[in-house]
């Protein structure tokens, strides 16, 4: 008796554990039904803080000479004789060249004998109005035309003769430019000349190409989303292809204030101490620059950024529902970007934008760490 009472039980405390189980299990679908029917979905989020904004980057650069001259010659005539060839090491006022132009001597010789004729007449028309003045003193003895009329000629003699002197001194000045001498200190990079060859204003190449390498000129094109952004050191590191493993230092020299409109950058000029003579002229290098803002500004995973065919947009989650944020691209961090627009410290953004998410949907937030 004592055993039926126990199967008896038993069977009682089955048939219970199977009608919870069924009523759990109809709660929990009718729980999910309910959610489903709801139609919210969760995403992840994050909450939109400002942040120290530095990168490290590689800009294609160019090496140019501290000074560069083209020499032409200003007048014509022939190559007389070359002083100095292409590598030839020059110094400030070295000549270069001398020119030969026959006829400058046959109009300097014309331009002296126009001086002495025109000297002859102004001394010979002073001559006479100083006699005729004297004269013109005792009343009757000459007309007063008379003497204006020789007082004329002898300004005009004298005008004459400041004339031919200045075509003179003018001749003087254009045998200084037969010899052309070198503007600074430097090397001969090119030469285009040989002697005898035809010289003057009418030649479309130089003569020669004198540069000044001892220090070269580190000319940098920074892009327009970069040039707020400034150097945390007054120094940057830059290599060459022609010696990729050995690192060189240029310290800042000056910026050009205006961006260049074919590119839209603005170009970042470092000075480079080219002892002897390392580096040339004319080299491009890598120049790797550490930029940091002043202040800190916004930044978000790149997940959290997209684009469309009509803007680039982050997503903020308001009061429940989806607004797309116009936004513009900073400078960029390896997995994360530095953006501006009309964001706010605290807005909550999705972590992964979508275009497939639109304006006004429902969201419920998920919160994540950037």
């Amino acid at each position: 008796m004592l055993i039926k009472n126990k199967m008896k039980g038993a069977l009682l405390f089955a048939v219970a554990m199977i009608i919870s189980m069924i009523h759990t299990g109809c709660k929990q679908s009718h729980k999910k039904a309910g959610m489903k029917k709801s139609g919210i979905d969760s995403v992840a989020v994050f909450v939109l803080g400002k942040e120290p904004v530095n990168k490290q980057i590689t800009f294609p650069a160019e090496l140019i000479p501290f000074e560069r001259a083209e020499i032409y010659a200003k007048v014509s005539g022939y190559i007389k004789n070359l002083k100095a060839d292409i590598g030839d090491h020059v110094q400030k006022g070295q000549v270069l060249a001398i020119l030969d132009a026959p006829e400058y001597f046959s109009n300097s010789a014309q331009a002296t004998a126009d001086v002495q004729v025109a000297r002859s007449r102004f001394l010979g028309s002073m001559d006479t109005y100083k006699r005729i003045e004297n004269a013109a003193k005792v009343d009757g003895t000459i007309a007063a035309n008379e003497l204006e009329k020789v007082k004329n000629q002898m300004m005009a003699d004298s005008s004459s003769l400041q004339a031919a002197r200045s075509k003179l001194s003018a001749l003087v000045q254009v045998r200084d430019y037969l010899i052309i001498r070198a503007p600074f200190s430097g090397i001969i990079t090119q030469r285009n000349v040989d002697a005898g060859t035809l010289v003057g204003a009418g030649n479309t190449k130089p003569l020669m190409v004198v540069e000044n390498n001892s220090s070269l000129r580190l000319r940098v094109p920074i892009p327009e989303v970069y040039t707020a952004a400034i150097p945390d050191t007054s120094f940057i590191n830059f290599t060459v292809d022609a010696q990729p493993g050995v690192i060189y230092k240029a310290s800042l020299s000056r910026k050009a204030g205006a961006l260049n409109l074919s590119n839209r950058t603005e170009t970042w000029e470092f000075i480079y101490t080219n002892k002897d003579n390392q580096l040339k002229s004319g080299m491009y290098a890598n120049a790797t620059i550490k930029l940091e803002r002043k202040e800190n500004s916004f930044v978000v995973p790149a997940s959290a950024v997209t684009t469309n065919l009509e803007k680039r947009f982050v997503i903020r989650i308001k009061d429940g529902k989806v607004e797309w944020v116009d936004v513009r691209n900073g400078i960029g961090m390896d997995t994360k970007m530095e953006i501006f627009g009309n964001l706010a410290t605290g807005d909550t953004l999705l972590v992964r934008a979508s275009d497939e998410i639109k304006a006004g949907t429902v969201l419920l937030p998920k919160f994540q760490s950037k």
